[in-house]
């Protein structure tokens, strides 16, 4: 069973930069594709990206395209988001999610397993 655990989120002002890990417990994350959600206070759960199986090929919302990008260390069992020029409206609850031998999907139900969310707060 895969268990996913968030980890570096944090307290950054705008502008800052902040890098989220994403580990798999034992479990490769190479036949999984791994997509990043975020979720703001009393808001829905919104779609930041997704790398597909392998990390081959990544799609990202266009909120996020140019200021967020996602890599993994296949050897580490981990996934990256890196986020750059942070913004007060960044802030919420950022989540990984992996789905295995599935497409990358812009949306939460495909995904089956989940890790418990790291807090990213941006103000000055």
């Amino acid at each position: 069973h895969l268990q996913l655990v968030e980890s570096g989120g944090g307290l950054v002002e705008p502008g800052e930069s902040l890098r989220l890990s994403c580990a798999s417990s034992g479990l490769s994350l190479e036949a999984y594709s791994v997509g990043w959600f975020r979720q703001a206070p009393g808001k829905e759960r919104t779609w930041l990206g997704c790398s597909n199986i392998s990390g081959g090929r990544t799609s990202y919302a266009n909120s996020v395209k140019d200021r967020f990008a996602m890599s993994r260390d296949n050897a580490k069992n981990t996934a990256y988001l890196e986020m750059n020029s942070l913004k007060p409206e960044d802030t919420g609850v950022y989540f990984c999610a992996a789905v295995f031998a599935g497409q990358c999907a812009e949306v939460p139900g495909p995904y089956d397993h989940w890790g418990q969310g790291t807090q990213v707060t941006v103000s000055s």
